[in-house]
């Protein structure tokens, strides 16, 4: 393989998202739906996981379904309450770009653009964002080289935008006993061959709610910067991928093993001011 344009000496650049720094001492938690489905919904995971100590929201406006027929997100008409919660919870929100039509509609409700696995090689949408101010998490295609996800990267860095976090969501293997095969691998890789913080995705990764806060224990013990996973009050009510999505008491107790197993590592949790009420 040719050496990564992007290798430098392992050392991290620091991402600020909603004034938390990914990539620095600290490790990073991001948590919450799959879909935004509700105020309510959203409110109540909000919540819930920041008292267990995330530090930033996700959750799906537009989502990019394998079938045209499953749900698809609320899109513009969640924006006001989205905007509500985020003010009341005091988070921030990271959520999915699909087209770069909606970089402008989302850019006063997001704080970080995410870019999801099918959209990796969507050049276009990555030249755009590279125009934007906000940072962005690029997820790896689920069939992609280490070597073509940095690249996809550079076509955003090259932009202008510097603000990249990478992100490892698992790859399509022959193994069809979990949705798809974590590559711990290229966690280790992209920290020591890139400047980008990296972070983990254990919920797409494995798909099987169970075996979740194993993968993100991983994440943590090889050296990632943060995870991102998927959270819902009722996981069996979710109307997308409810099978991979951690109940709140599913959160806190990760959180709280997390926190551990963080210690013993070196690399502490950052800390979470709650809300007073």
């Amino acid at each position: 393989m040719e050496m990564l344009t992007m290798q430098t000496t392992p050392s991290t650049q620091i991402v600020n998202v909603g004034g938390y720094d990914i990539g620095g001492p600290q490790f990073t938690v991001i948590a919450g739906p799959c879909s935004i489905e509700s105020y309510e919904q959203f409110m109540e995971t909000a919540k819930g996981v920041k008292s267990s100590g995330a530090h930033i929201l996700r959750g799906g406006i537009w989502k990019m379904r394998t079938s045209s027929k499953a749900f698809q997100g609320l899109g513009s008409s969640s924006f006001d309450f989205i905007k509500a919660v985020c003010k009341e919870t005091n988070m921030s929100l990271i959520s999915e770009v699909t087209d770069a039509r909606q970089i402008e509609e989302i850019y006063d409700i997001v704080e970080c653009f995410q870019v999801g696995s099918r959209n990796m090689h969507n050049y276009s949408l990555l030249k755009e964002l590279g125009m934007q101010k906000k940072p962005v998490m690029l997820k790896r295609g689920f069939a992609a080289l280490i070597e073509e996800w940095v690249k996809a990267a550079e076509y955003i860095t090259n932009g202008g935008n510097p603000n990249v976090i990478l992100c490892e969501r698992g790859i399509r293997t022959f193994e069809t006993a979990t949705r798809n095969t974590l590559d711990i691998n290229a966690v280790a890789f992209a920290k020591r061959n890139t400047h980008l913080p990296v972070i983990v995705d254990p919920s797409h990764a494995v798909g099987i709610r169970a075996l979740v806060p194993d993968l993100a224990y991983a994440a943590a013990a090889v050296g990632a910067d943060g995870i991102i996973v998927e959270v819902h009050p009722r996981p069996a009510e979710a109307l997308s991928d409810g099978m991979q999505a951690l109940t709140l008491d599913d959160f806190k107790h990760m959180m709280n093993k997390m926190d551990k197993i963080l210690k013993a590592v070196d690399r502490p949790l950052h800390k979470v001011e709650l809300y007073a009420n």
